[in-house]
């Protein structure tokens, strides 16, 4: 089935199997994968090279995220392109972001690199705490020039009708990384570098792999000469600045948490945060992959001036983020212990049960969090830059810094309590903002829209 074909006249339910579901198998892939990570440095390593890796991970991101920022914001307007019959300009705004994500995972990771040991330090992380943290940093800012273009080749399979590609990339990649990171310490006994090699080294032999069929011209978008302009770089920027604000702004709020942690309660408390970061990992790539992979579709719609299918496909995808959300609140309520358990195999029984009370005011996220991701998803699709970008500051930063000063008498069950107050008030923020752009969302299609 061709792009066209597919996006335009498969039926909205039957789309989002088509799209959303392997969208969300390869997600769910790579969440699988960050908790090995984390229990196979919980389980090989030690509760010392757990909290590092912790402690670390906020900046591993933030040097990802301006990749992501131009791996997501090229993806509405190529999308959107494709939609208007506007390859040419499709195939140059792809070509302009590839180049890009390059030249920034070149500068982002040498930055990174050299100041690692300054960031960790500033933390208060001190001896063998803080040098885990930067052996870790500093192996994903070597290798950053060739692994963040990985993410923003999922998004370009997605574009071309690659769906079940993207998704046996994202399978590919975990299955590679567990792999090296299993043999690297379980093996061959190293330590937590390793872990970070073994991710790297199967990032990049997936981007490798993926960039091939575009380079070869068997795909729908394709390279060619690039021609930059201010144009294609503001698009870019608008269309990733709420996803790159909430990589940035929710890292933020990370290094916020730890420094606080650190200082409440120690590693133990770090290494909590981490379980519940890990829970997080694992559910918010489901919720991910759902939306972000019915956003070619949404946007090619958009573009073509079929508004009644895009309200039916973001439907579909509304009525999917709130399971998934619902039923990741019960099974993080119901398994606290369990699931504490699989991080801190070393800690006590102390620390245990509070990793597990921790958990179950964790859970209480999800009964309101998927709304809000749903929203922002939606409206980052149709162009609506300006309002999904307020949510997601609103939630990654804002709400969380407000919530540290109003639960702060609590210490750390405030800190726990801190992501489910955070989730109530970015749904009704999205509630509010979806309403304002509702007359807007709910015109009519398009004449030029006619099959």
């Amino acid at each position: 089935m061709d792009q066209q074909t597919m996006f335009l006249k498969t039926p909205p339910a039957k789309l989002f199997f088509m799209a959303a579901l392997p969208g969300a198998i390869g997600m769910l892939a790579s969440a699988i994968y960050q908790l090995a990570d984390g229990i196979l440095v919980g389980q090989f390593l030690s509760s010392t090279a757990f909290a590092a890796l912790n402690l670390a991970m906020p900046f591993v991101i933030i040097n990802f995220a301006l990749a992501d920022l131009i791996g997501v914001g090229s993806s509405v307007p190529i999308s959107i392109a494709l939609g208007q019959g506007q390859d040419k300009k499709a195939n140059n705004i792809f070509t302009c972001a590839c180049l890009m994500i390059f030249g920034t995972g070149i500068l982002v990771g040498a930055v990174m690199y050299a100041i690692a040991p300054v960031l960790i330090g500033l933390m208060g992380a001190e001896g063998e705490f803080a040098a885990f943290a930067v052996q870790y940093l500093r192996v994903y800012a070597l290798c950053s020039p060739v692994t963040t273009i990985v993410f923003a080749t999922d998004n370009y399979l997605r574009i071309c009708g690659q769906i079940k590609g993207s998704m046996m990339l994202n399978i590919l990649m975990s299955v590679l990384s567990a792999g090296l990171e299993f043999l690297f310490l379980g093996v061959f006994g190293w330590g937590i570098w390793a872990a970070a090699l073994g991710t790297c080294l199967g990032m990049i032999i997936c981007a490798l792999l993926a960039l091939v069929p575009f380079a070869m011209g068997k795909f729908k978008l394709r390279f060619c000469r690039p021609k930059f302009s201010p144009d294609i770089v503001k698009k870019i920027a608008s269309c990733g600045l709420p996803t790159f604000l909430n990589n940035i702004a929710g890292r933020i709020t990370s290094i916020i948490m730890n420094v606080l942690l650190v200082r409440l309660g120690g590693e133990n408390a770090v290494s909590i945060y981490g379980v519940l970061m890990y829970a997080d990992g694992f559910i918010q790539p489901l919720l991910y992959g759902m939306c972000d992979s019915l956003q070619p579709a949404v946007g090619y719609n958009w573009g073509a001036g079929r508004y009644s299918r895009v309200r039916a496909i973001e439907k579909c995808c509304r009525t999917a983020a709130a399971a998934v959300g619902l039923l990741s609140a019960v099974v993080l309520f119901a398994f606290p212990g369990q699931i504490a358990g699989l991080f801190m195999a070393d800690g006590g029984a102390d620390a245990l049960a509070m990793a597990a009370f921790a958990v179950r005011l964790f859970s209480l996220t999800y009964l309101t969090r998927w709304f809000s991701f749903w929203v922002q998803s939606y409206l980052l699709a149709v162009e609506k830059a300006v309002p999904a970008t307020i949510i997601s500051v609103s939630t990654a930063l804002v709400f969380p810094v407000v919530l540290i000063l109003v639960l702060w008498p609590l210490g750390l069950t405030g800190i726990w309590l801190n992501f489910a107050g955070t989730a109530v008030l970015a749904a009704v923020l999205g509630g509010i903002l979806l309403r304002r752009e509702h007359a807007d969302l709910a015109r009519p299609d398009a004449p030029v829209a006619a099959e």
